[in-house]
């Protein structure tokens, strides 16, 4: 977590910062469905290269086995909340991402936690060690 600068406000100070998008469509998730993924304690991270430079995108997602619309929407407010402070600074431009909660997982793991996940997971995926 040394490489994460903790900060509450929106201005990280960096111009390397890359730009969210968000994933609505049905469509969009179908074609991570099939992409690259990683598997961690808390959730599922998908990414997939849609060959061009431009913004990046994150889709959230989880299914009723997170439990009823009270936990999945704190799951979701969770996984949105580490895709905005991780994402822009070591997320790829031009691809996507979908992050999928996990049943009894996603809402009670410690904030840190998650965050030191998604770092991994990124890594992972980018053959970084």
């Amino acid at each position: 977590m040394s490489e994460f600068n903790n900060s509450k406000s929106g201005d990280h100070g960096s111009s390397d910062l890359l730009v969210l998008e968000r994933l609505k469509q049905r469509k969009d998730f179908l074609r991570l469905a099939h992409a690259k993924r990683v598997h961690s304690t808390s959730f599922v991270l998908q990414a997939r290269d849609r060959g061009d430079a431009q913004v990046l995108r994150v889709g959230f997602t989880c299914s009723k086995k997170v439990g009823n619309a009270v936990a999945r929407n704190r799951a979701k407010r969770r996984l949105r909340e580490i895709a905005r402070l991780i994402l822009p600074r070591f997320g790829q431009a031009g691809h996507d991402y979908v992050l999928i909660g996990r049943a009894n997982v996603t809402a009670t793991t410690k904030f840190n936690a998650l965050q030191d996940e998604l770092l991994a997971a990124l890594r992972k995926l980018q053959g970084k060690p």
